[in-house]
Formats: C-alpha cells, structure tokens, sequence
C-alpha cells in the first residue's frame, strides 16, 4: 500500500474564520470555507464554528464537494470542573463526529489554559499543573477514551501553547501517566515549534501512539517578537505567527519521511490560523497542499 492511500489531507476552517477570534474572518461564508477547501485539493475537514450541527445537513454540504470529517476540538476541563460536566458535553461531541465518520476525537484540556486570553503573556503566564490536578486530567482522559471506545473511537490528545500541556516534559508525563490503549496523541507542528521542543523527537518517541497530525508552520521572526514582548498567544495569532506548511522556517521534508516511515494511516490536517484578512485563505490552503505533494513526491522517490 502507498503512502497516499493511508495518509488522507484534510484543512481546518481556522484559516477561513478563527473560533476563538470570530472577527478575523467574520465575513468568510461556510460554503466559501468548504468551497474553497476542495477546490484546493483536500479531501477533509476539521469543524468550525459556523458548520451545521446537524449531521445530515452537515453531510449533504460536504458530500457533494468529496469532503469528510476528519475529527473536531473538544474543550475538557477536567483539572478545574467536576468530571460529570465534562462527561455530558463530551458525550455529546463524540455522537456527533461519530455520526459524521469521524474516527478520532481532539481533546484539549482547557482548565487553567490562557491560550485564549487576549492580555496574557503566553510563555510567561503558562499554567503549570499541580500533581493532584495532573491525577485529575490523567484519569479523566482515560475515562474519556474508554467512552470514546464504545463508538470504536479514539481520544488524540492537542498539546497546546497557553496550556498544562506543552512541552516535552509535559507530553511525556501524559503519555507516561495514561494507558495507550485509551489515551493517544495528536502530533502539531506549529504547536512544538513555537514552544521550542523538537518535533522530530516527539514524533519518533510516541510514533505507535499519534493517531492525528495537525500541519502548521512557524514565521521565525514573529515566534521570538511574542516571546519578547511577552505577546499573548491570540496577540501571536493576530501578528501572524502561524502560516501553513512551507511558508516558515520548519523544515517538513525528514517529519513527512518520519510519518511515512512509521506507517502512519490516517489524517493529516493543514492547519494555520491567520488573519484571512492579511492571509488570503484559499491561496494560503493551496500553496500548503502544492508544498506538501512535492514533498510526498520527493519522499516517494528516495
């Protein structure tokens, strides 16, 4: 089997509209959003926050121009809320994308996190989580993945910028604290990045447990002006921190040989999120994918 065929790409509408800053793109239709996507050459979709909640609605949109769901975000709050709160609204999520064909669930854990906070500084003010608060986000994944089990789905965890787990030592200590066989990994380059870990290292380190990937690229020179002004992440976002692969200084030729290597089947999803104001959406979209077919060519032919 070739690559091509266990590796499916699919664009996250953040680019055409940003849920966390419903401004920046506010006047980017859905249709437009998922128009654009397939016309760019992407089979798949992550959720946005002007997508119809209802499946076949949602459906109908997508079928008619190739696209599938591939996964969608889901807030936890399991170090700062009581379990049952979290239980209801993820139940909730996961029929949802299950009833849209998705296989994984994106999880973040959003107790503590100021990655939506526009006047926090980003490094300086990062939450950093007790042990009894790391118990309680532990044991709640787990008891997320086991429902997420009962659909045949699987919970990927976001490591995150503005959030209790970021770096190296954070991953790990989710991975090492959590059974692979409930908890797995989503894999963002943009996100390691511009926290300073190394990607290539996480990858190969949690490879058998990454079940989603989430592409982004990093401008250089903005990553180090929000941490010297002590920019908060929405600040960074606005800056124009995030652009899409190809477009900044991460290097994707030896993480897409990585991914290949290591059999990976599955999603994954070009993800930037711009001021589409600044950074036109679909030609953003379409410079990522003609970026990475270059690099499946080369990758294909070593």
């Amino acid at each position: 089997m070739s690559a091509e065929t266990k590796i499916t790409f699919g664009c996250a509408p953040i680019a055409w509209t940003n849920d966390d800053m419903p401004e920046l793109g506010s006047e980017n239709s859905f249709e437009q959003c998922i128009s654009e996507m397939a016309l760019a050459g992407y089979t798949g979709t992550e959720i946005g926050n002007k997508y119809p909640r209802d499946p076949e609605t949602l459906k109908n949109y997508l079928e008619i121009r190739g696209l599938q769901v591939a996964s969608a975000w889901f807030s936890s709050f399991l170090t700062t809320k009581p379990f049952e709160e979290t239980k209801q609204a993820f139940i909730e999520h996961r029929d949802f994308l299950h009833a849209m064909g998705a296989k994984v669930i994106v999880v973040s854990e959003q107790g503590h996190s100021v990655q939506g906070q526009m006047d926090t500084p980003v490094f300086k003010e990062k939450p950093v989580f007790t042990d009894s608060e790391w118990d309680l986000l532990t044991q709640g994944l787990e008891a997320l993945g086991e429902l997420a089990g009962e659909k045949g789905m699987a919970i990927v965890y976001h490591h995150h910028m503005g959030t209790g787990v970021q770096t190296t030592a954070e991953i790990d200590r989710l991975m090492e604290s959590t059974s692979p066989e409930k908890v797995s990994l989503l894999f963002d380059t943009g996100h390691l990045v511009f926290s300073g870990e190394n990607p290539i290292e996480i990858y190969q380190k949690y490879q058998s447990r990454i079940k989603h990937i989430h592409f982004k690229d990093i401008r250089e020179s903005l990553a180090k002006e929000v941490k010297d002004n002590q920019d908060s992440f929405l600040v960074g976002v606005k800056k124009g921190v995030f652009t899409v692969p190809g477009d900044g200084m991460i290097d994707f030729d030896p993480i897409m040989k990585a991914v290949i290597e290591s059999g990976y089947e599955g999603w994954i999803v070009v993800e930037a999120e711009q001021d589409p104001a600044k950074a036109n959406p679909f030609e953003y979209a379409l410079k990522a994918r003609k970026y990475i077919d270059s690099l499946m060519q080369q990758t294909q032919l070593v």
